[in-house]
């Protein structure tokens, strides 16, 4: 009996090892692979096909949003998934990886885009040394501006008891953002007893750069034309930043300014940093107005000649230097308010009209 019962001791021992090791070997066999496990494709949007073969249920996720992936799981061991790859809108090559996760079984497919290319620049567009064209509208196409651009609309006074209200593009049937023979006009008109204009922002933003347009100021007391730019990801003002290249206001004609705005600077307070400067022409002819925006200082120019400049304390302080993040380009024509009514408005000056020729955005090399 002792020798029967020492057998099946061994017995049971030995089957007990030998589940354990079916068990790792079924452990070990489980694996996922993909087809391709290398994406390359170019800066247009693109869809992937991804055929995905596992032992068991699986998941699929990408370390980067500008992928998506239908289906993101499956409880199927056969599936294909659709990656569906943005836009590169960027002038620089991105890549990516896709994972897909089963049990302890990992597969990786890498992504590559290329970079967005670069629009053939112009050589009669002058750039400055040591910089290069990186976005412009000349206003050439259509008769409105184009994709590249955004309404703000609404009334309310905007912060400063403005009395328009801006529109899309249009009130009724007057067309108020025009562009013909390669001008863009913003029209501020009286239409049933109400003042309506435009104010028109670039989508794009930019951190440091030179940023210019060539402008003729409209005519008339209450009159209130700006270039100017906001922080792409505002959240309060004047605690973010404010870069004002060139306003005027119609009681003072001709005489244009530039400015900034922060916590510490600001007309709120008594503190704007400002300067103007007389431009006997502004309201009749073009002129050149831009800003050299760096890591050290902020300068405004009018047709060259050096008008405003606020340099960057380098404390590492918002409220003194707000301006180290990306601004996007405004134009508008208001009409009154705390600074272009401040000696009231002439409502024989409507139609009241702000002619750009052109916007321009160059950056470091």
């Amino acid at each position: 009996m002792k020798k029967l019962s020492f057998f099946y001791f061994v017995f049971s021992v030995i089957a007990l090892l030998s589940c354990s090791n079916n068990d790792d070997k079924q452990e070990d066999a489980n694996f996922i692979t993909c087809t391709p496990t290398n994406i390359s494709v170019d800066y247009n949007g693109h869809i992937e096909n991804i055929e995905v073969k596992s032992s068991r249920e699986w998941s699929i996720y990408s370390n980067e949003s500008w992928i998506t992936l239908t289906p993101s799981s499956s409880i199927e061991k056969e599936g294909t998934v659709a990656a569906t790859i943005q836009p590169n809108t960027y002038y620089k090559e991105r890549s990516a990886t896709i994972v897909v996760k089963s049990g302890s079984a990992r597969s990786t497919i890498t992504v590559t885009q290329e970079a967005k290319p670069k629009d053939p620049v112009d050589p009669n567009i002058p750039t400055p040394e040591g910089y290069e064209l990186v976005w412009n509208d000349e206003f050439a196409e259509g008769d409105r501006p184009g994709t590249e651009w955004s309404y703000e609309t609404g009334g309310g006074g905007w912060g400063n008891n403005e009395l328009q209200t801006y529109v899309n593009c249009s009130q009724g049937s007057e067309q108020l953002a025009v562009v013909k023979d390669g001008i863009f006009s913003i029209i501020a008109k009286q239409i049933d007893g109400k003042v309506y204009s435009i104010r028109i922002n670039t989508k794009k933003s930019w951190k440091y750069g030179y940023f210019e347009a060539r402008l003729k100021l409209p005519k008339g007391k209450g009159t209130w034309p700006a270039f100017w730019m906001m922080p792409a990801n505002f959240t309060s003002w004047p605690a973010d930043g404010e870069i004002d290249i060139m306003e005027e206001v119609g009681y003072n004609p001709n005489y244009v300014s530039s400015a900034i705005h922060c916590e510490s600077y600001n007309h709120s307070i008594g503190t704007e940093k400002t300067k103007a400067t007389y431009v006997a022409t502004a309201q009749t002819e073009f002129h050149v107005y831009a800003l050299e925006w760096t890591a050290d200082y902020i300068k405004t120019f009018v047709d060259g000649k050096e008008l405003f400049k606020f340099d960057n304390d380098k404390t590492g302080n918002k409220s003194t230097w707000p301006f180290n993040a990306p601004f996007y380009l405004k134009l508008n024509l208001a009409w009154g308010g705390n600074w272009g009514g401040a000696e009231g408005v002439d409502e024989s000056a409507l139609p009241a009209t702000y002619e750009i020729d052109y916007v321009r955005v160059f950056q470091k090399k």
